[in-house]
């Protein structure tokens, strides 16, 4: 078991986004409702200082102060004062892996000015030793908006000085590139500098490097620089460089020669990169943060906090990022554990760590991670699909494959999303790893002279399923795990390979699992380590980037952490993974929505119904089909006109639009995430070359459908539509949250969720908040049949998160450490329901949540049941009476679901009662 001494303490967690509004001391307002709704642990977004005007905060530029467009430390102390005063504690999302690309980034500005002569220089994921000799110890900046040469002509290229730092640097639009200073004496003696300044940047110029010299002259240089005759060198140093002249042209290029860095065109970077970037974004660059000495840069101020007792615990943002995440995580437990006895006395056990990770189905947190679990995205999985009906998917399967060829499985389209990737997104990547892999093929037998590797490489990544291996991670010691997935995908590719490419392959697999034991090369290390960094943003950007934005079966379980292939889990399957959970990561985060996720928890919810009605859904969808009119005309294709349905019933509003406003801010949002899905999509149109004509007549389409005057009749039939499946869909979303607050782990609750959460994806998922309406529902709180009874306004669904969280409170032992046993069930509507009991200490809580509920025959008024319901439950002898946290009690425990109430229970026995 990998339970840690600190996580008991996190009883409930609630994210919230900083930024966009929410500052520190805003947070420090909501901390009262926060304890009134039962919450244990705010949970920040990343709060070090990140690149202005950043909406997320993951684009971090320094790691050794808040944010200041957060407040400073004494906001975060007023905070974490407020958090103490009511119980609570603080768990902050960390950015470990990457920093932002930036001229307001010291440690990436020090790299860029002095190269290899940076003590930095190896902080950075850098290459430095590419092939092509015109990179050798220069990095390339991929940042201009036209290629080199345009750039040059067009004088977008310019000289300036900083009068703050003393550097000289190349601006081009927002962006800053410091030259070196070993440089600066010809600069200066062009325009006849004082003698002394001169002899000072010569003496720069022979150390080549960092130091006290260079120092001193940059001091002197900005002294001079705020004189008279200073600011008019530097003004005449910017006109001799001016690149509108072919002199000035040439005497920039010769600058640009003796640079540590490169410059080129935005599209080149997908071809030259040689750094490690966060996914295909450029502005993000990784770290090293496997070196000690780059661990404790990035993490000495946190841990500073930690031991203060502003912060209780952290998240790590992106692990498999990281060269090897179980040394990482050691060294991070290792210090908070040797911090935690210097803590004040007055604040909550600290130390719980939990990281961001995407497991496939099988797959589980190596055991060397010395952490307290996953943030949640495995359980947003498993609890999502088994409140789907698997029997659907024949039905789905139909229509999906009769909106036209790209209505393919979701392997095909997976695959071939890979392949687009890794010819024209990764394309450095993926020749960088290829000539290592290269490098490390013997060549004696002759086998691989002359041989193009690269052809049967694409194959093994285009199979491998999982984001990555850790054979290179000498802290994990068992690769079991590793192996099967490594097998499964040299199997998988093997079918497509001719006899002498299955040989490679073979060769391949056999590098790549070589254990460090073994005392490999250099190059195989850097090889493995390349393929671990290619695996993880190829997984991604090919599934939750791409893929599901193309496979179209049905859109709720097309979410991260999630198999869209795999439409329904059944209720064996789900007590299994709990159970699994339970044993090996107690305190794991559980998650139903997340910044990152594509649709809010109860828009799938309320989707997950389609699953058990798919032929009513089919009917429906042929008829708009047929009636709107969209392919062939102006218009989306059926592909792309599915998915619209699917966005609108998930997101539509309970109530009838207000007023023309509330329906115009409607249309903003699905025209928003319309041309996201198109873009991520790349079937029409991309986010490097979009098709404006398609996107405009997809978003003319979108503007008819939602014109009450053009399509009247359709927007009675989706209001219609809706309105019938809405009931069933609320109490999965009821379900779907009784299950998150009950089974093994720590329930998280994303911003804004206590109530209904119908959005789509970001941006649409990090917009401000209403807390005041949500301090108001829940100062007015009322009994569970009364909230269900005004179950539009989400009154319910926070009742029910206030009444458990209350009772979590008071009996912790009982999640932390009670027993978690499936409750068989029999009946003909046994596979409506998913129960369970928790026991510990002479407690026990019976957990019954309704499941495929469309059959149950709920009802619009109160989601009660509407008829009566054929379901026993198989409880061990438990004698005495029970009580219920929802307000009524059955009157037979066994018989939970009767007629007229709302089908969930969650009743609670004590063994002094009997």
């Amino acid at each position: 078991m990998n339970s840690r001494h600190g996580a008991p303490s996190v009883r409930a967690t609630y994210r919230l986004q900083f930024r966009s509004g929410m500052t520190l001391d805003g947070a420090t307002a909501l901390v009262p409702q926060l304890a009134r709704l039962g919450i244990s642990h705010l949970y920040a977004s990343p709060l070090f200082a990140a690149t202005p005007g950043s909406t997320h905060g993951y684009d971090t530029i320094s790691y050794d102060r808040i944010d200041p467009a957060l407040g400073d430390e004494a906001a975060l102390i007023r905070l974490a004062a407020r958090l103490h005063a009511h119980g609570m504690g603080l768990i902050l999302d960390i950015v470990p892996n990457h920093m932002a690309a930036d001229a307001r980034n010291p440690w990436w500005m020090d790299v860029l000015t002095w190269g290899q002569a940076s003590p930095r220089a190896n902080w950075f994921d850098i290459d430095w030793d590419v092939p092509d000799p015109d990179l050798h110890g220069r990095v390339v900046l991929p940042f201009l908006d036209r290629p080199f040469d345009d750039a040059l002509a067009a004088g977008m290229l310019a000289l300036r000085h900083d009068g703050e730092s003393g550097l000289f640097f190349i601006q081009h639009h927002d962006h800053r590139f410091p030259l070196r200073p070993s440089g600066y004496a010809a600069l200066l003696a062009a325009v006849d500098a004082p003698g002394e300044l001169l002899a000072a940047f010569t003496t720069v110029a022979m150390r080549a490097g960092p130091g006290r010299e260079a120092d001193a002259a940059l001091d002197r240089l900005r002294q001079w620089a705020a004189t008279d005759a200073g600011r008019g060198a530097m003004a005449r140093i910017a006109t001799l460089h001016d690149g509108a002249s072919l002199s000035g042209r040439a005497r920039l290029m010769d600058v640009l020669a003796g640079q540590a860095w490169q410059l080129a065109w935005w599209r080149d970077g997908a071809s030259r990169l040689n750094w490690r970037r966060f996914f295909d974004i450029t502005g993000l660059v990784s770290l090293c943060v496997e070196r000690e000495e780059v661990f404790d840069a990035v993490h000495d101020y946190v841990l500073s906090l930690y031991r203060r007792g502003l912060v209780d615990g952290l998240r790590v943002d992106h692990i498999d990022g990281l060269g090897a995440p179980a040394i990482y995580c050691q060294r991070l437990r290792a210090r908070l554990d040797a911090l935690t006895p210097d803590r004040p006395g007055d604040v909550l056990p600290g130390g719980a760590v939990y990281v961001e990770k995407i497991l496939i189905a099988g797959e589980e947190l190596p055991a060397a991670w010395p952490v307290d679990g996953t943030t949640g995205y495995d359980f947003m999985d498993q609890v999502s699909a088994v409140l789907h009906d698997p029997d659907g998917a024949g039905v789905l399967d139909r229509l999906w494959a009769g909106c036209g060829p790209d209505g393919r499985p979701l392997g095909p389209i997976v695959r071939a999303a890979r392949t687009y990737l890794l010819e024209h997104v990764f394309r450095a990547e993926f020749g960088h790893l290829a000539t290592l892999l290269r490098r490390c093929l013997p060549d004696e037998d002759g086998s691989w002279a002359g041989q193009d590797i690269r052809p049967v490489l694409a194959c093994l990544l285009l199979h491998f399923r999982p984001y990555r291996t850790y054979f290179g991670d000498e802290a994990v010691q068992d690769h079991a795990a590793d192996r099967l997935m490594l097998d499964a995908a040299e199997t998988a590719a093997c079918q497509t390979m001719t006899g002498e490419q299955a040989m490679e392959a073979a060769d391949i697999t056999r590098l790549l699992s070589a254990r460090p034991e073994q005392a490999p090369p250099p190059v195989v290390r850097r090889m493995q380590l390349a393929s671990e960094h290619m695996t993880a943003p190829l997984a991604a950007k090919s599934l939750e980037d791409t893929a599901f934005y193309r496979y179209g079966r049905l859109l709720s379980r097309n979410e991260v952490g999630s198999d869209p292939a795999v439409l329904g889990l059944t209720v064996a399957a789900f007590h299994a993974c709990c159970l699994s959970r339970q044993a090996r990561f107690p305190h794991a985060m559980l998650a139903s929505a997340t910044h990152d996720h594509k649709r809010g928890e109860d828009a799938r919810a309320r989707l997950a119904v389609l699953s058990a009605m798919p032929v009513e859904w089919e009917r429906q969808v042929h008829d708009w089909f047929a009636h709107n009119g969209a392919a062939g005309r102006h218009g989306p294709d059926r592909i792309d006109e599915l998915m619209l349905y699917q966005a609108l019933v998930g997101a539509w509003p309970l109530e009838p639009f207000a007023n023309e406003a509330e329906r115009l801010h409607f249309r903003r949002r699905i025209r928003q995430w319309q041309t996201k899905a198109l873009r991520e999509a790349k079937r029409h149109s991309g986010w490097i070359s979009p098709d404006t004509a398609y996107e405009d007549a997809c978003a003319g389409f979108v503007d008819r459908l939602l014109d009450p005057i053009v399509c009247a009749s359709f927007l009675q039939q989706m209001a219609g539509f809706v309105d019938r499946i809405a009931p069933a869909g609320a109490l999965n979303g009821l379900a779907q949250t009784l299950l998150r607050l009950t089974a093994p782990g720590v329930p998280d609750l994303y911003q804004g969720c206590e109530l209904w959460d119908f959005s789509l994806v970001d941006p649409d998922n990090r917009a401000p908040v209403n807390f005041d309406y949500r301090a108001g529902l829940l100062e007015h709180a009322t009994s569970f049949a009364a909230a269900a009874a005004d179950w539009r306004t989400g009154r319910v669904k926070q009742d029910m998160i206030r009444r458990i969280l209350a009772f979590r409170q008071n009996y912790p032992d009982l999640f932390t450490s009670g027993t978690y046993e499936p409750v068989g069930i029999r009946g003909r509507d046994r596979a409506h329901a998913i129960a369970f009991l928790r026991r510990h200490g002479g407690i026990s809580l019976l957990v019954v949540a309704s499941r495929l509920p469309q059959a149950l025959g709920v009802r619009a008024t109160d989601l009660s049941v509407g008829r009566d319901v054929d379901l026993a439950l198989e409880l061990p002898r438990l004698h005495g009476p029970w009580h219920s946290l929802l307000g009524d009690v059955p009157r037979q425990v066994t018989h939970p679901f009767m007629r007229g109430q709302v089908p969930l229970a969650c009743l609670v026995h004590h063994a002094a009662g009997e």
